[in-house]
């Protein structure tokens, strides 16, 4: 067996000199898509007239096609129907890509933790005197958030993963670089072995950081 462990430790600091590109795409994207996933979460939930069949389209369609076609579709097809995004750069596209795709999912699992709340307690508060968007601001959606946080996070270490994407439009981060350094060297093998065990670690790193919050989240109020 020809394996170089000697070049896979050293190919660890080419790879992890992008490290920040990923991050900050898979950070940025997560933000986006949890502020569209809770939109179309309560537009759906709330069937609002015209714009709940808007968000259910918008769902199955995101939903449905893969994710490196939205990329390609983003990026190079926007600009051909809107020349004013011919300056659209790959990172910015990649992002807006991903959360799109992301943003689809995220409105399905928030809309089930919303459901998950008793209705009542929607009731209750409109008959104590608040108005709808206070009783989801105060007690619906801080119940939602809990019931949604695993899945949410389990769709963040998707969204890392998928990151990888992004060098198809010419974005340079692990992935990238990481098939760069094999084609240079053509120890394969080596590269995309590191290349695995950085985007595992990130995702060992962020699961116990996961689990914290969910300890303390699970945590009884005291007075």
């Amino acid at each position: 067996m020809n394996f170089d462990a000697q070049y896979m430790i050293g190919v660890f600091p080419i790879i992890l000199k992008s490290l920040h590109i990923t991050l900050l795409m898979a950070v940025i994207a997560m933000v986006f898509s949890i502020a569209i996933g809770l939109l179309m979460a309560l537009i759906t939930k709330n069937k609002i007239p015209f714009l709940s069949q808007l968000a259910a389209l918008y769902i199955s369609f995101f939903r449905g096609a893969p994710a490196l076609v939205q990329l390609f579709l983003i990026y190079y097809g926007l600009p051909q129907l809107f020349p004013a995004l011919s300056s659209l750069q790959a990172l910015t596209a990649a992002i807006i890509g991903l959360s799109l795709k992301n943003s689809a999912y995220l409105a399905e699992i928030f809309r089930a933790a919303l459901e998950s709340v008793e209705k009542g307690q929607l009731e209750a508060c409109l008959s104590v005197g608040m108005t709808k968007f206070q009783a989801y601001r105060r007690i619906i959606i801080p119940q939602a958030t809990r019931n949604a946080i695993p899945a949410t996070g389990n769709t963040f270490i998707g969204l890392i993963k998928e990151t990888s994407l992004a060098f198809t439009l010419g974005v340079t981060e692990i992935f990238a670089d990481g098939k760069m350094a094999a084609s240079a060297s053509l120890k394969f093998f080596e590269t995309y072995l590191a290349v695995a065990i950085v985007y595992w670690v990130i995702t060992v790193i962020y699961s116990l950081l996961q689990r914290v919050l969910e300890h303390k989240l699970s945590k009884p109020y005291t007075a």
